[in-house]
């Protein structure tokens, strides 16, 4: 900068910085979303889901007299509380993990401050199959990009599958396989590999996504409906469940369900498919099974996502930013790229 001139840039915390979260891993994100607004300088009120607070609180348990008081709070309230939340003139820096709506609303109430923002939100993602792809493996890991083991609810489950129309019969076998291994039951019974869904709203509005989707003209392959186990009557249990002959216009390809709902769908012509893929308005995740590296490399920039898997689905990688794009959020998290949101840079100029 000139001699005897000493430039520094730093890296300042905002202060208190609010964190609202998720139901579908209310331990984790209480845990991951915490820690780097507070390794970064930052106090948090961490507010999680009122479906699910109870493992929260004992979180705090757990790491009472670790922190200095006050360093992380949890507030458990509904609506309004979230609301005053984001409207506080004390709250610098605000993050939401939850719907594209609620995004938008928060974004609106941060606006008001000029508050800084980040969303991670919704998906209605794809996986692809190519012809040329292992097809074992490949429908073996649709199904687990689906996420059911906790009911496909998860923002980057893969719930619109496209498989290529030389392979559809045989991929489509072997997903009804791998599908029907998945048992809605009671959590402490070791052959359960579905629990329940978060509330009796949610699967009601899942229930009617199925009705939806049949009177669009999908056909519904497999579930669709409450177990018939009566030992899970009281509980808000759906069959893990897909639709065939889905095409891209139909609601249940386009609107996230959040829950065990699977559709599937063929394709011929790659330009046609790519169309179909980002026709949506959410980016979060992709997934691509092909053993071309040059298939691979042109489907992952073709996505309009944020995360793409090639012959995986599912996993999240340690370090690795994660986030979306379009209506799927703003901001990357699970990296050094989150830790530094949580900071705000200065600028010093000093002439010695």
């Amino acid at each position: 900068m000139g001699d005897g001139v000493v430039n520094l840039s730093v890296r300042e915390p905002f202060g208190v910085c609010a964190r609202i979260v998720a139901y579908n891993h209310p331990l984790m994100f209480t845990a991951a979303k915490a820690s780097p607004a507070i390794a970064a300088g930052n106090t948090v009120i961490m507010k999680p889901p009122h479906q699910a607070p109870l493992s929260a609180y004992r979180f705090v348990e757990l790491v009472d007299g670790i922190l200095p008081p006050g360093v992380l709070n949890i507030l458990t309230c509904g609506v309004p509380g979230s609301q005053a939340l984001v409207a506080h003139p004390q709250v610098p820096r605000v993050s939401l993990i939850g719907s594209a709506p609620t995004g938008r609303a928060i974004m609106k109430a941060a606006a008001d401050r000029l508050k800084h923002v980040s969303l991670e939100l919704g998906g209605k993602n794809a996986c692809i199959i190519y012809p040329d792809a292992d097809l074992e493996k490949a429908a073996r890991g649709a199904v687990g990009g689906m996420n059911f083991s906790w009911c496909g609810q998860s923002c980057g489950s893969t719930s619109r599958l496209f498989i290529h129309e030389s392979v559809y019969g045989r991929v489509l076998d072997g997903v009804m396989k791998h599908v029907r291994n998945h048992k809605p039951g009671i959590p402490t019974e070791p052959d359960t590999t579905m629990g329940a869904i978060i509330s009796r709203a949610q699967m009601e509005k899942i229930l009617a996504y199925v009705e939806i989707g049949k009177q669009d003209g999908a056909t519904l392959a497999c579930g669709g409906k409450r177990p018939d186990d009566p030992k899970l009557a009281g509980g808000f249990f759906v069959e893990p469940t897909v639709f065939t002959n889905v095409t891209q216009k139909m609601r249940i390809a386009n609107e996230e369900i959040f829950g065990p709902v699977l559709s599937v769908l063929k394709w011929k012509d790659e330009e046609e498919l790519f169309e179909q893929v980002n026709a949506v308005e959410y980016g979060l995740t992709g997934s691509v099974w092909t053993t071309s590296l040059a298939n691979a490399h042109r489907a992952a920039s073709r996505i309009e996502s944020g995360f793409i898997w090639v012959n995986g689905a599912g996993p999240h990688f340690l370090g690795v930013s994660f986030g979306g794009y379009k209506q799927s959020g703003i901001g990357r998290e699970e990296s050094y790229d989150e830790l530094l949101s949580f900071t705000q840079s200065k600028n010093i100029n000093i002439n010695l």
